[in-house]
């Protein structure tokens, strides 16, 4: 029989909206929109960078309530308030995911607050981080 886990994080969000951080299927684990809110404070920093790196301390810790982590992250969406603020987040985006190369999109729609600059979704599989990688380059 298939084991699911679900995730809360105490976010009022999830209680109002009824839904989990993280909902690990079996091996495959789907991780919500997550902002940068704080989750000790409940402040969310009017700092791009510091939003952006929260948003991914707030990830890294669902991942790990379900034993995994970013290196089994197999697809991103990346969701960003204002356009002129992609280079930067991308440049972090990056970093937390350089040899992971995950299928990522990227768009810049109206979030569901003007205080939230950048928000992540993610699809993990547990165990990609131990699978054997196949890398194609298309690029001549």
């Amino acid at each position: 029989m298939t084991t699911i886990s679900k995730v809360k994080t105490g976010s009022k969000y999830e209680e109002m909206g009824s839904y989990s951080r993280v909902v690990a299927v079996g091996d495959w684990i789907f991780v919500s929109n997550t902002a940068g809110r704080n989750p000790d404070t409940k402040e969310i920093s009017e700092d791009l960078a510091e939003q952006t790196h929260q948003v991914f301390a707030n990830i890294e810790s669902a991942l790990a309530a379900v034993d995994s982590s970013l290196a089994d992250v197999v697809c991103s969406r990346v969701f960003i308030q204002n356009p002129q603020d992609v280079p930067a987040v991308m440049t972090i985006v990056g970093e937390k995911f350089r040899g992971i190369d995950p299928a990522s999109t990227v768009t810049c729609p109206p979030l569901g607050s003007t205080v939230y600059k950048v928000e992540l979704e993610l699809t993990a599989f547990r165990g990609a981080s131990r699978a054997d990688v196949k890398k194609i380059n298309l690029a001549q």
